[in-house]
Parts: C-alpha cells; sequence; structure tokens
C-alpha cells in the first residue's frame, strides 16, 4: 500500500465552509467539530470561551457547516445534515436502514478538513475530531477510518454508525485513540440505550472508551464542559 497522502482528499473535495477560532495565535493543534441535524457551526463555537485550557498548546477549533440535504426523518425537510435519516436509526431495537453513501460523503469532507490543517502544518497526532448527534456520528466514523494517528475522539450524544462495518474497515493507527463519550440520561432524541449499545461494540473491539453520562436531555451540561477540558488537557497537553 502507499504512504498516505493527506493532501489527496483535499484536492478531490472543495473544503466546507466554517467557523474558526484560535485560542491563540500560531495554533499547534486543532479540533474539528461537527455540529448537529438542522444545526450550523455556529453552535458549539460559544463553548470555546467557556473550556479551560490551560497546559494545551494554541488551538486552532473548526466548526464546519454540514451541506444542505433532504431529510427523510423530517418530511423531506431542506436542513443541514452530515447525511440522511429514514426513522429508524435512533431508537433501541430497531431495524436500522442507514444512509451509507451520505455517511461516507460527509467522512470525505471531514478528511479534507484533517488534510487542510495538516497543510497548515498541524500534526495529525495534534487533532480531535468532536461531534454532538449526527456530527458525532460522523466524528466517530472519520476517525476510526483515518489513516494516521489522530490525538482523540470525543462522541457527545450520539451514536456509532454502520457499526456492523467497522471491524473490517477501522485504521490500525486509531486502535488505541481516546474516545471521550458523553450522553444525557433523559436524552429522547437518540436514546441512551443507543449510545450505550455504540460504547459496547467500541469496548468490544479493545478502543479506549472514556464513558461518561449527565442529568440531560438532548444538550450539553456543564460538568460536561469541564470533563471536556480535562480530556483535552490530556490528548493535547
Amino acid at each position: 500500500m502507499p504512504p498516505f497522502n493527506p493532501f489527496t482528499i483535499h484536492k478531490m473535495s472543495k473544503l466546507l465552509d466554517c467557523i474558526t477560532i484560535e485560542s491563540a495565535p500560531n495554533p499547534t493543534a486543532a479540533i474539528i467539530w461537527m455540529h448537529g441535524l438542522g444545526a450550523s457551526g455556529d453552535d458549539f463555537a460559544a463553548i470555546v470561551p467557556e473550556l479551560d485550557l490551560t497546559g494545551c498548546p494554541a488551538i486552532r477549533f473548526v466548526f464546519p457547516h454540514a451541506p444542505v440535504m433532504p431529510v427523510t426523518l423530517n418530511g423531506g425537510y431542506v436542513m443541514p445534515a452530515w447525511y440522511d435519516i429514514f426513522g429508524t436509526e435512533l431508537g433501541a431495537g430497531a431495524v436500522r436502514r442507514e444512509d451509507a453513501a451520505g455517511i461516507a460523503k460527509s467522512q470525505q469532507d471531514i478528511e479534507a478538513l484533517i488534510a487542510n490543517e495538516v497543510s497548515r502544518g498541524i500534526h495529525p497526532s495534534k487533532i480531535v475530531l468532536a461531534g454532538f448527534s449526527q456530527g458525532c456520528a460522523i466524528a466517530l466514523h472519520t476517525g476510526l477510518r483515518h489513516p494516521v494517528k489522530l490525538a482523540g475522539i470525543m462522541a457527545l450524544s450520539g451514536y456509532l454508525p454502520l457499526a456492523n462495518t467497522v471491524a473490517a474497515e477501522r485504521s490500525a493507527a486509531n486502535a488505541s485513540t481516546p474516545i471521550y463519550m458523553a450522553h444525557g440520561m433523559q436524552d429522547p432524541v437518540v436514546v441512551l440505550s443507543r449510545a450505550e449499545a455504540s460504547r459496547d461494540v467500541l469496548a468490544g473491539l479493545g478502543y479506549n472508551v472514556q464513558w461518561h453520562t449527565y442529568p440531560m436531555p438532548h444538550s450539553v451540561h456543564p460538568r460536561e464542559i469541564a470533563d471536556i477540558s480535562a480530556f483535552l488537557k490530556v490528548v493535547l497537553g
């Protein structure tokens, strides 16, 4: 197999529009953070000032905007989405039909953002992929398959998509990459049991999963912000 060239995907895929925030000049680390269904990159930009990044290098936060597309779950309404949702993926015990093509397209888009950060001088081992809800699914899907080791993956209030393909498609480079998983105990959108099943699949494959639950619905908890800060200090500090 030829050596991985991070610029190949970058040239193939037009970069998504993004909001970019730098914690200090000349960043040497990056966090690419995907929003949830129907939201935008603005959704999590406001969290940056709340993070305690003491001891971390200068970080470039990249908040991409998902493309707009019809979403079957919402009656075909056009909205920002990383892939289509047919209406059966999020429950517990349901027969799931997932948008594999849409997930693959978003994986390519996020790979292009990773390659862009590498082209700006940030090593992949200093890049964290993060996401909330649908964005969480894309962070996990992309991070586990990325051919060069990343610093970490933050999986917030979401789930592992296409779970039956991970064992065959995962990259050995990220077999030991830390994964922070957080979920609300009263989440009505992505039920807790779906997230727990995702956690169990990852743990069964030997991944280093740091599992956290919070007394919240489909949202972000103040204690979660503190735990995210602690995670970033470990993987980037």
